[in-house]
């Protein structure tokens, strides 16, 4: 699959490297580069274009403001899909509020370039898969009802404890710490992070750090590097960004 791409950013030196970046990959062809939103607007008139890497400071019409102007479009499907280029980690929720398939944080490097693009690549195969054949209708099966709960060993009992009530949970070296919603004295349970997490629905919690798993739903606010539950700052490492960039292209 080829993707055709523009780049948008009102700084000269930073529009070459990006327009070099995308020359260099395969799968990537550059249409136009253009030193304005306004300019990039235009120029989307008169060529189909799949992907727009695009900066978010600039004069007279920022990048979100073009990613809001284009949004429409994108909900249809006809549209161009965006990846932002920015020196400011601050705007990490606003990119994907317009839905931006990915958020570059200058300075970049290509390695983080092409993870990027290839982000794109895949979802750009994805939506245009062809559609499975029907399936034949089967019998319903019947299902057991959703876990709301689990078991901790605390101290010499076994204590129950919602899913709806974890903010998250701190992982000791032999010990965990559960915090809970209203509470401000955490469990301490004799049991691993990682058998914890085995434990946990994998659509309402996730690991993002080797010391810590959050409750999705507690998230207050976040940045590529780090999540708020509540006044607590949890970092993302390493590890775990790739599952949580995926997380964070899910956020509106």
């Amino acid at each position: 699959m080829n993707l055709t791409c523009i780049a948008v950013d009102d700084e000269p030196l930073a529009l070459g490297l990006v327009s070099v970046f995308i020359e260099k990959t395969p799968f990537l062809t550059l249409v136009g580069k253009y030193s304005s939103a306004v300019e990039a607007l235009q120029g989307l008139h008169d060529q189909k274009v799949d992907l727009i890497f695009l900066d978010i400071q600039m004069p007279d019409l920022t990048g979100i403001e073009l990613a809001r102007v284009l949004g429409q479009a994108q909900q249809n499907g006809a549209g161009p899909r965006i990846i932002f280029t920015t020196a400011f980690n601050n705007f990490a929720i606003e990119g994907y509020k317009v839905d931006a398939l990915d958020y570059l944080l200058k300075p970049f490097n290509y390695e983080e370039f092409l993870r990027a693009a290839n982000k794109a690549k895949a979802y750009f195969e994805l939506i245009n898969r062809p559609a499975p054949a029907p399936a034949v209708a089967a019998a319903p099966v019947a299902t057991e009802p959703e876990e709301d709960s689990l078991f901790l060993k605390v101290e010499y009992q076994l204590v129950r404890v919602a899913f709806k009530d974890i903010l998250y949970i701190e992982g000791l070296k032999d010990y965990v710490k559960v915090h809970l919603q209203g509470s401000n004295k955490p469990i301490l349970s004799l049991t691993s992070l990682k058998a914890l997490e085995d434990k946990l629905p994998a659509r309402k919690f996730m690991r993002v750090h080797r010391s810590f798993i959050v409750s999705l739903d507690k998230i207050s606010s976040l940045t590529r590097n780090s999540i708020q539950i509540g006044t607590m700052t949890i970092p993302v490492s390493d590890q775990y960004k790739d599952a949580f960039s995926v997380f964070l292209s899910k956020w509106t």
